[in-house]
């Protein structure tokens, strides 16, 4: 038992050591993978790594320097480096797109992973006539909510300021009267008495709902706390047990075993040992991120809904560990050096609006993108799909010639469309109000299941090569 337990510790010893090496020779990139609920992530990793395990990309990634130059090798799954992460569910979600019907993998509910290993030949003239010309690039592809992302925010809040957040935000119309079930209830509490578990629980349930119906409702980003809605392992643990206060705050402070203290106590543990485990665990070791942004969502839910995704990307851009690696950093303190938002799903518009929906998601991350840059991050938009669900054709309409695109319906139906034209920066005035009066003829969406496809060949996409070459093509010279 003794020899089995020290074979053990011995590979995992072997393993760790094997991994510093390639982080300190820079042939290891953890590149992280999020977005906020139905943005396209599990499609994106699916797609990602369906790629990189064909032989030849010229069609389906011809942008990508080294496909493009002739120095794409190959690509394939190999054992991960942390066990006790879950493995990333590629077979599921790549037989779920090949099905008869196709459909959409399943959405990310908790943290998973997957590695890849790249091969290539090495631009380097000097390397190619010392005999190095092979190239060997290990590749981590960490799956993770979006909602956790926007968690890690609480870390500089306390109960009391978390609580005053959540109270303005029922100052706009909507939200308020989706919240009365929770919010009355919490009104009604004194936050002097006993704590009673059993008079919590329906005003929880209440919130969680509220957050839910904010979310698919309302079209709103900002959801908190994020495991709320996604909880993973903590599904029913008293952590997830608690709502903000409401109600007039109470003066001094609150005794051990009243509402308040016991609300305030959850919130506090939610922060220590979710949130910033979160953070320790996950978050601090990626090397890279891609941020899926649904854009055309949100110009169907209206102003409010983008007003509060530009918030929320704020937000988000405000979590990372900014900064560029050097050899030492890699090793010790890795740190995200480059930063993608790609504008997903620009299958559902016509070519032409690639660009102003692109501008648009510029927009929507302006407030961060600024200081990102300062503080040397290389930070990049992109329109792009995965996956593309539609074709491209020419139709004629009432003596005009218009762009459209021809898919079929999550239902099955073949639809034609032109869903309209995509605002190039922030929406005006007159853009909300031609949505609200004539929404059958304002900016429209029609989800579209995926096409019909090869399953031992490229998939067709839109710039997955351009997010290749800004993610990964400083490290395939």
């Amino acid at each position: 038992m003794a020899t089995l337990v020290g074979a053990g510790m011995l590979d995992a010893v072997q393993q760790q050591a094997k991994t510093l090496v390639h982080r300190s020779l820079d042939r290891h990139v953890r590149l992280a993978v999020t977005g906020l609920s139905r943005s396209g992530k599990t499609a994106f990793i699916t797609a990602l790594v369906h790629q990189l395990q064909q032989l030849d990309l010229t069609v389906s990634l011809p942008h990508w320097q080294v496909v493009q130059s002739g120095r794409w090798i190959g690509g394939r799954q190999v054992p991960q480096r942390y066990h006790h992460i879950p493995t990333f569910q590629f077979d599921a979600a790549k037989a779920a797109i090949l099905a008869t019907p196709p459909t959409w993998p399943a959405p990310t509910r908790a943290v998973s992973e997957i590695r890849l290993e790249l091969r290539y030949h090495s631009g380097s003239l000097l390397r190619r006539h010392m005999g190095q010309s092979l190239g060997t690039l290990y590749l981590d592809i960490v799956d993770y909510p979006g909602e956790w992302l926007l968690d890690l925010p609480l870390l500089a809040l306390n109960y009391q300021q978390w609580s005053q957040q959540v109270t303005e935000q029922l100052a706009r119309p909507q939200v308020a009267s989706l919240a009365q079930d929770w919010a009355q209830g919490c009104r009604a509490l004194d936050p002097s008495a006993p704590f009673d578990e059993q008079r919590l629980a329906p005003l929880v349930a209440a919130y969680k709902a509220w957050l839910l119906d904010c979310r698919y409702k309302l079209g709103l980003s900002l959801i908190q706390p994020g495991r709320f809605v996604l909880p993973g392992e903590h599904e029913g643990a008293p952590v997830l047990q608690f709502i903000p206060w409401v109600g007039a705050q109470p003066t001094g402070s609150a005794a051990k075993g009243s509402v308040y203290a016991m609300l305030e106590e959850r919130y506090e543990h939610y922060k220590q040992h979710l949130v910033k485990r979160f953070y320790q665990e996950h978050f601090s070791t990626f090397d890279r991120q891609i941020v899926l942004v649904d854009c055309l969502q949100t110009l169907c839910a209206g102003p409010q809904a983008f007003d509060d995704l530009e918030q929320t990307m704020a937000q988000l851009l405000g979590s990372f560990h900014y900064g560029r690696n050097n050899w030492l950093q890699r090793l010790f303190a890795p740190r995200i050096d480059k930063l993608l938002f790609v504008a997903s799903k620009a299958d559902h518009v016509t070519p032409e609006q690639h660009g102003a929906l692109q501008q648009l998601l510029r927009q929507l991350v302006y407030t961060g993108y600024g200081q990102a840059r300062f503080e040397g991050i290389d930070i990049h938009c992109l329109a792009m799909a995965s996956v593309m669900a539609s074709r491209y054709l020419q139709a004629e309409w009432q003596g005009q010639t218009l762009p459209v695109l021809q898919g079929v319906s999550q239902e099955g139906a073949p639809v034609r469309l032109f869903p309209g034209a995509v605002p190039a920066g922030r929406p005006d005035l007159a853009f909300w109000q031609r949505q609200s009066a004539n929404p059958e003829h304002g900016f429209g969406l029609v989800p579209l299941r995926p096409p019909v496809l090869p399953a031992h060949a490229p998939w067709p996409n839109i710039r997955m090569d351009a997010a290749l070459e800004f993610l990964l093509g400083d490290k395939m010279l």
